[in-house]
C-alpha cells in the first residue's frame, strides 16, 4: 500500500461527516429536532443498555488486573515500555479527560449540592453526595471502557503485528470479514462515534476559553459568534501541533499541561480548606468504594425520577463511550511493551487517583466559596452557564487575572492536545491502521473535527453537543462488547499456549515428543484468527521485515 493511500473508510466517513455539518448549518433547528426527538427515545427506553455495558467492562478490567492473563506482554515477550512512567500517564491524563476535569471540576459539585440525585439539596448530606457522584461519573467506568478498547488494540497490534484498526480486533470472532465490508463498517463507526466524541469536548472547551476571555475582558462578548472564532484560532494550533507528530507536539504539550493542572491544584489547594480537603478525599473515595455496586446499577425504576439519571450519568456513560475509539486508540499506540496487569492497573488507577483528589480540591472550594457568597456562585452558574464557574471561582483568589490567565491557557492547551490527538487516532483509522498517518490526512481531519463542533453550537449550543453525543454512542457500545468478547477469546488461546510451551521447557524429553503435535496443531489454529498486517508504521508490508 502506498504512504498516502486513503480507505473507504476516509471517503465514507468523510461523506457522512460533511453531510451532517451542512444540515446543521443549513438546518439548525431541524437538527435540534431530531436530536432531541431521539436523544430522548434513547435515554428514556434504552438508558440500561449503557448501565449494564459500562457495569460489564468494570467487572472485566478488575478480571485482567487479577486473572491469569496480567503477564502476557503488549508486545514481544522480552520488549521494554516505549514511553517512561511520566509520559505515559500524561498522554492519559490529557488525551482522557484533561478538558473535562477543568470544565466540570468547580460546577459539577456544586450543581449536584444544589440538585442532589437522593437527598435533600442544601444540605450536609447532599455535600457529601455532590463530591460522591461526582466521582462515580469520573471513576472506573470511563476507565475501563477505555482500557478495555486500548488493550484489545494494543493487543492485536504489538502482540501480533495487525492493523492498527478497531475491526482487527474482531478477527477471532468473524475471521477474514474484518478486512471486509463488515470490517469497514466497524470502522467507519468508531470513526464517526470519534467525530462527535471529540466534537462534544472541542464545544465544551472553546464556550469556556470564550467564558474566560469574556469574565477576564471588557469588551470580548460570550457569544456563539466568539466561540466560533476560538473554535478557528485553536483549530490551527492544533494543526501544527498534530503535524509534529506523538513524539513531539502532543509529547510536550502532555508534559505542559499535567504539570499546569497540578500546578493549578496545589495552588487552590493551599490557598484553600486544605485539611477539610484531604479529609473529604478520603471520605469521599472511602464512599464511592462501599456505594459502587448500588449507584453503577441504579436506574430509579420505582421512583421514577430520571432526571438526574438522564442529564448526567447517561450523558456520562456516553461520552466515556463514545471517546473510546479515540482514546482508546491512542492509548494503545503509546503503550507498547508494558504487561496486561500493569497495562490495564494504570490505566484504571493512576487517572481515578487523580480525578479524586481534583474534585475533592475544586469541590470543597467552590462549596465553600459558594456557601460564603451566600449561593452566590451558583446563582452566577445559573445565570450565564457552567463555562463561567471556573473563572468566577478562581476571581476571588490572589493574583487572580494571572491565574484566570494561566487556566485559559490550560483549557486551550488541553483542547489543543485533545484534537491534535484526535486528528490522529482518525488518521489512523482512514489509513488502513497507519501508525504515522500524513499531516494531509490530519489536517482534513482537524477542520472536519472544528467544523462538527462549530455545526452543533450553531444548531443548540452545549444542549446538542450532549444530545448527539448520546445518540452517536449507543451503536458504539455493541462494538466496545464484542471487542471485549473476540479479545477474551483470543487470551484464552494464547494462555493455553503459553501453559504447553512451559511445560515444555520443565517437563521430560519424553512428554515434548507427545505434546509437539499437539502445539503445533493449537499454533495454527490460532494464527488463523489473528488478523493479518496490510502495512506497517512506515510503510513496509509484513512480509518485507
Amino acid at each position: 500500500m502506498k504512504k498516502n493511500t486513503l480507505t473507504v473508510v476516509f471517503w465514507c466517513s468523510l461523506l457522512l461527516a460533511s453531510v451532517f455539518i451542512l444540515w446543521g448549518i443549513f438546518l439548525p433547528e431541524n437538527v435540534e429536532s431530531v436530536l432531541g426527538a431521539v436523544d430522548g427515545f434513547v435515554a428514556t427506553n434504552l438508558g440500561w443498555v449503557y448501565i449494564l455495558a459500562t457495569t460489564g467492562f468494570v467487572l472485566l478490567a478488575l478480571f485482567l488486573i487479577f486473572g491469569p492473563f496480567g503477564k502476557i506482554t503488549l508486545g514481544k515477550p522480552d520488549e521494554k515500555p516505549e514511553y517512561s512512567y511520566f509520559t505515559w500517564f500524561a498522554f492519559l491524563f490529557t488525551a482522557g479527560m484533561g478538558v473535562g476535569l477543568v470544565f466540570f471540576g468547580v460546577t459539577e459539585p456544586l450543581t449536584h449540592y444544589y440538585s442532589p440525585p437522593t437527598t435533600e439539596a442544601n444540605s450536609i448530606a447532599a455535600a457529601e453526595e455532590s463530591l460522591l457522584y461526582t466521582l462515580f461519573h469520573w471513576g472506573f467506568h470511563p476507565w475501563a471502557t477505555y482500557a478495555i478498547v486500548a488493550l484489545a488494540l494494543s493487543y492485536f497490534k504489538f502482540r501480533h503485528n495487525s492493523p492498527a484498526l478497531i475491526s482487527s480486533a474482531f478477527t477471532p470472532l468473524i475471521g477474514k470479514h474484518a478486512q471486509g465490508g463488515i470490517g469497514h463498517s466497524i470502522d467507519i463507526l468508531a470513526v464517526f462515534a470519534t467525530i462527535f466524541g471529540i466534537a462534544t469536548s472541542l464545544g465544551l472547551g472553546a464556550s469556556q476559553i470564550t467564558a474566560g476571555l469574556s469574565y477576564s475582558f471588557e469588551g470580548i462578548e460570550n457569544s456563539t459568534f466568539t466561540t466560533l472564532v476560538v473554535i478557528a484560532v485553536v483549530t490551527v494550533a492544533f494543526i501544527l501541533s498534530a503535524a509534529s507528530g506523538v513524539d513531539k507536539g502532543i509529547r510536550y504539550l502532555s508534559w505542559m499541561n499535567i504539570v499546569v493542572a497540578i500546578a493549578l491544584m496545589i495552588f487552590v489547594f493551599l490557598l484553600g480548606s486544605s485539611i477539610q480537603m484531604i479529609e473529604s478525599f478520603t471520605t469521599t473515595v472511602g464512599n464511592y468504594l462501599q456505594n459502587l455496586p448500588s449507584m453503577t446499577f441504579g436506574m430509579n425504576a420505582f421512583t421514577g425520577e430520571r432526571e438526574f439519571l438522564n442529564d448526567w450519568t447517561l450523558f456520562y456513560w456516553a461520552w466515556w463511550i463514545g471517546w473510546s475509539p479515540f482514546v482508546g486508540t491512542f492509548i494503545a499506540r503509546v503503550s507498547r511493551g508494558r504487561t496486561i496487569r500493569e497495562f490495564v492497573t494504570g490505566v484504571m488507577g493512576v487517572p481515578v487517583l487523580f480525578s479524586a483528589i481534583w474534585f475533592s480540591i475544586f469541590g470543597v472550594a467552590g462549596l465553600e466559596m459558594d456557601a460564603n457568597q451566600s449561593g452566590g456562585l451558583y446563582q452566577l452558574i445559573m445565570d450565564q452557564g457552567n463555562e463561567v464557574a471556573l473563572f468566577a471561582f478562581l476571581e476571588s483568589y490572589p493574583m487572580a487575572p494571572v491565574i484566570m490567565g494561566i487556566a485559559i491557557l490550560l483549557i486551550a492547551s488541553f483542547f489543543v492536545t485533545s484534537a491534535d490527538a484526535a486528528t490522529f487516532v482518525l488518521g489512523m483509522l482512514t489509513t488502513g491502521g497507519r501508525l504515522n498517518p500524513s499531516v494531509k490526512v490530519k489536517i482534513a481531519w482537524g477542520l472536519i473535527l472544528a467544523a462538527t463542533a462549530a455545526a452543533l453550537l450553531i444548531s443548540g449550543g452545549l444542549e446538542a453537543l450532549e444530545m448527539a453525543m448520546l445518540i452517536a454512542a449507543f451503536p458504539f457500545v455493541f462494538v466496545v462488547l464484542l471487542m471485549a468478547i473476540s479479545l477474551m477469546k483470543a487470551l484464552s488461546s494464547e494462555y493455553d499456549i503459553l501453559k504447553l510451551e512451559r511445560k515444555h521447557r520443565d517437563w521430560d524429553p519424553r512428554y515434548q515428543k507427545e505434546s509437539h503435535q499437539e502445539l503445533e496443531e493449537m499454533k495454527e489454529e490460532f494464527d488463523k484468527n489473528i488478523p493479518e498486517e496490510s502495512i506497517q508504521g512506515d510503510g513496509e508490508s509484513k512480509d518485507s521485515k
